[in-house]
């Protein structure tokens, strides 16, 4: 199959801001405790070195006061409060840089496994500090990818409020995410309609999509993508079920106290003439739609939470060319059949459907999207309120 004309990174950047980046572990929570007797001690001039860092954390759209750098600083003269006072800044602030800083319910409807180290790597690096370069350890947690680079410097620029809020909550959510998205990977940015197919940081496919409405939205998840199924069948969600009139057209068989209903496959099949299988908890895919002329509308939030999405046989093409098997005339042979089958994929391919509200340009103008959801918001206070809480302790 001919490949589509390579697309430009920052373009990628602008419609769906993801490629590949380092990897890092998981982040575990436990419980932090106090440096061990045979741990090094912070030397004033690393110490300096901390406290400068945490001064100008703002850059990475971090609040300095979150980070009690007046405790720091206070406890300059004495050795064993210094190093005590500092390995709690330390495990703090690197569990923030590489995990993020707002957790919990406040990352609203975001399911992806945690990005962040645990706490023994954590004290690894708290090691490595106190020996070496605060800067260069602390620097070396943050996301490598371009769009976070492109954000900090957009954050630089704008002295209206609402505006460095708007770019601080999209790189917050940069620290949610993987350090390694995959050397190929699916992004979907739901806020911007849209999914790519991302090859070594390079955009080879982009789509525009159809998300859940605000009544039914679409979560925030990653997954892997097996297969490919022509002509599927869909279950319908028990949901819809509860509102249906009638069966017909329908296979309906009984379930544990609820029917079971499923739509045949065929061209007015839900799900159209292509799903792509991605087991997750939430049953999130991607899929066609008998309803083509949705997507020409500029907000496109109209389904049950999967997404629709433009041009799949061209999308699949893509998925499947590794194979070697399945090139565009392949595929519209197999649908034309009406047969249901599943094809895997040559390797699972990691999909990833988020939510990014803004993205910045190389000449730092910004890109921005509606907050669908409204779940800005959250993430903004929670920030706002990090650095509030510890000025207010202090």
């Amino acid at each position: 199959m001919p490949k589509l004309a390579r697309t430009s990174l920052l373009a990628a950047l602008v419609a769906a801001p993801f490629a590949a980046g380092f990897l890092q572990t998981p982040a575990v929570a436990q419980p932090e405790t106090a440096p061990a007797q045979n741990e090094s001690r912070w030397s004033a001039d690393r110490a300096s070195q901390l406290l400068a860092y945490i001064e100008g954390v703002g850059a990475d759209g971090l609040t300095p006061a979150a980070y009690s750098p007046d405790r720091l600083r206070a406890a300059m003269g004495d050795e064993a409060a210094r190093t005590r006072i500092a390995d709690e800044i330390f495990m703090r602030l690197s569990a923030d840089l590489s995990g993020g800083s707002v957790r919990g319910a406040d990352r609203v409807s975001w399911y992806m496994a945690p990005s962040g180290l645990g706490e023994t790597e954590r004290r690894q690096m708290l090691q490595r500090a106190k020996n070496g370069n605060v800067a260069a350890v602390l620097n070396g947690l943050l996301p490598t990818h371009p769009q976070y680079a492109l954000l900090k410097n957009a954050l630089a620029n704008p002295a209206n409020a609402e505006r460095r809020d708007l770019i601080r909550t999209n790189m917050e959510r940069w620290r949610w995410l993987p350090r390694n998205l995959g050397e190929r990977h699916v992004i979907v940015n739901v806020p911007a309609f849209t999914a790519a197919i991302i090859d070594n940081g390079e955009v080879t496919a982009r789509h525009r999509t159809v998300v859940g409405t605000t009544r039914t939205p679409t979560p925030s998840l990653s997954a892997m993508a097996t297969a490919v199924t022509f002509n599927p069948w869909w279950t319908v969600p028990q949901s819809i079920v509860r509102t249906m009139r009638g069966f017909g057209g329908y296979q309906v068989s009984q379930g544990n106290g609820y029917r079971i209903v499923r739509q045949p496959p065929g061209p007015r099949n839900a799900l159209g003439r292509i799903k792509i299988e991605m087991p997750n908890e939430h049953a999130i895919f991607l899929h066609d739609t008998p309803s083509q002329n949705l997507f020409n509308n500029p907000v496109r939030a109209y389904s049950h939470g999967c997404v629709r999405t433009h041009n799949i046989r061209d999308f699949a093409a893509h998925l499947l060319e590794p194979t070697g098997r399945w090139e565009r005339p392949a595929i519209d042979r197999a649908i034309n059949t009406g047969r249901n089958q599943t094809h895997r994929l040559a390797r699972p391919i990691p999909v990833y459907i988020a939510y990014f509200t803004a993205a910045a340009t190389a000449d730092g103008s910004l890109v921005t999207y509606a907050d669908l959801y409204g779940r800005d918001g959250r993430v903004r206070q929670a920030l706002n309120r990090a650095g509030n809480s510890q000025t207010a302790a202090n």
